[in-house]
């Protein structure tokens, strides 16, 4: 088990988080760039000494500032996966992964971690003569050379290129559900922590706003913010009670949509974009959909066999709706739509 508490200040930050994880349980922190998520792991790893902190890993304090127990970071047995991997340059793989390690056995031991990853052919090579998935590989290596009681990683996959990501997270995701250790990843894509994450925490501004497991996120966020982190289009408004038990919320710029959750008041309601259908503009309502806006398309965008639409109504909006349907409608920059979603796919959250 894994427990971090800190409370400092960081500059314009105020830090104030605390994350517990099981063995073999993969936490991941997300958040925007200066949330504090980077300095999470510093303070886990001995790295940065925070105003206050606890940090227990395998029934051992690391740190303890009330007590005045602070393990120097080569005592404590993490692996850290920095966001660049700072491998040595001027090592080969085999010798950047002996690196932490001691005994007479240490490159047979090195050895056998990078056969574990499929890098044993590599093993004379140096990191600059590696591709981006491979030096991941070599790092990670590195990072379980002495046999962590925890394992942090930072934006393990940031440095890699689109091509090399998703197979370098599908590497990634089997690794630590192999581990059965406790690990922290952090990371600014929520896509990238809820394929990675069995929890995930979202961080801003050094707190942290919810955590859950990514769907449960994704259904019932807590706040605009979270909404909006998660990939959901987010409208501002007043909400009122409706008829049937509805909600009627009459959105800022005009227009107005129902949710079958109960709210009063200044509210933000949120809907993802592949719940959004798209209508010629002035065509006539059909089936049970209950929410209905008018917007012009402003952007289309192919991303494999879907199609991503930006679109200006009262406030913006985004829509993904598959290829076959956006050329069916012959959609455009500068069409009129309108946009529909039912009121069971709108969430009201706070402002």
């Amino acid at each position: 088990m894994l427990r971090a508490e800190t409370r400092t200040r960081l500059g314009a930050l105020d830090l104030d988080l605390t994350v517990e994880v099981a063995p073999g349980e993969c936490l991941a922190v997300a958040g925007p760039s200066g949330a504090g998520k980077t300095s999470l792991l510093r303070v886990a790893a001995g790295l940065l000494r925070p105003q206050y902190g606890l940090v227990e890993a395998g029934g051992e304090t690391w740190l303890d500032t009330r007590r005045g127990v602070d393990l120097p970071p080569e005592r404590r047995r993490c692996g850290y996966l920095f966001q660049e991997y700072a491998l040595f340059p001027h090592m080969s793989a085999l010798q950047n992964v002996a690196y932490p390690l001691r005994g007479s056995d240490r490159r047979q031991r090195a050895a056998a971690l990078l056969d574990r990853f499929g890098m044993s052919a590599l093993a004379d090579a140096h990191p600059r003569t590696l591709s981006g998935g491979e030096r991941q590989r070599v790092a990670l290596a590195r990072a379980l050379a002495r046999e962590p009681d925890v394992l942090l990683l930072d934006e393990p996959l940031s440095a890699l290129d689109a091509r090399t990501r998703a197979s370098a997270a599908r590497e990634l995701g089997a690794l630590l559900r192999d581990a059965e250790v406790p690990a922290v990843l952090v990371t600014h894509d929520f896509a990238e922590a809820a394929a990675l994450g069995d929890r995930v925490a979202i961080v801003d501004a050094g707190r942290m706003l919810q955590e859950g497991t990514p769907s449960d996120l994704a259904a019932a966020p807590r706040s605009a913010f979270v909404a909006d982190f998660t990939g959901a289009v987010v409208l501002t408004g007043t909400a009122r009670g409706g008829p049937d038990g509805l909600t009627h919320v009459a959105l800022d710029g005009g227009g107005a949509v129902t949710s079958t959750d109960r709210a009063a008041g200044p509210v933000a309601v949120s809907v993802y974009p592949w719940e959004i259908a798209i209508e010629p503009a002035g065509e006539a309502p059909h089936g049970s959909t209950q929410n209905r806006v008018g917007a012009e398309v402003l952007s289309v965008t192919v991303v494999g066999n879907r199609v991503r639409l930006g679109l200006a109504g009262p406030q913006p909006l985004a829509a993904e709706i598959t290829q076959a349907s956006a050329e069916a409608l012959g959609l455009r920059p500068g069409v009129r739509v309108t946009a529909s979603w039912k009121a069971a796919a709108t969430r009201v959250v706070a402002v």
